[in-house]
């Protein structure tokens, strides 16, 4: 999928315009903070993983590391994270602009915890070198097949 394709998914929420394009790559939470100007822990990464042969799509704060007890309580199974090819065939997005929106029937999408302590995030619209600007509760009504909050990150905060 495309910048586009996702432009014209968020329109049915009429955030199509909000979607920020840059002349650099913002394919990792370094470069799109860079880009964004921003703290890293405010890039919303998308990790797409691999839960029952079904793909799925943890959304987490920039600065938070997938723990994997917290998954395995979560999921039941050990986490595995789609390969390149995965990504691209069964989320529809390429490897740096993978994101929670316009996405295939079959894929869940479950937002970390770690996002709650920002007022706004910057998850990426669909391309290597793009980002939109969203309330946690935007981020919640705009993702596709939204499943629940979890918690299942280590490393964001004190207790983490």
């Amino acid at each position: 999928m495309s910048i586009e394709h996702v432009r014209t998914y968020l329109k049915a929420f009429g955030a199509e315009g909000r979607i920020l394009e840059f002349p650099v790559s913002s394919a990792t939470v370094e470069l799109a903070a860079e880009a964004v100007g921003v703290e890293g822990a405010r890039i919303a990464k998308s990790l797409s993983f691999k839960v029952e042969d079904k793909p799925v799509i943890i959304v987490t704060a920039g600065d938070a590391k997938i723990d994997n007890g917290k998954y395995k309580a979560q999921f039941h199974t050990k986490a595995k994270m789609l390969t390149h090819e995965e990504a691209h065939t069964l989320i529809g997005h390429d490897v740096g602009g993978v994101c929670p929106f316009a996405l295939p029937e079959d894929v869940r999408v479950y937002l970390d915890v770690s996002l709650k302590r920002f007022e706004t995030v910057f998850p990426a619209a669909g391309s290597d070198n793009s980002a939109i600007e969203l309330t946690c509760g935007e981020l919640e009504e705009y993702s596709s097949h939204f499943t629940a909050w979890i918690d299942v990150c280590k490393g964001w905060n004190a207790g983490g």
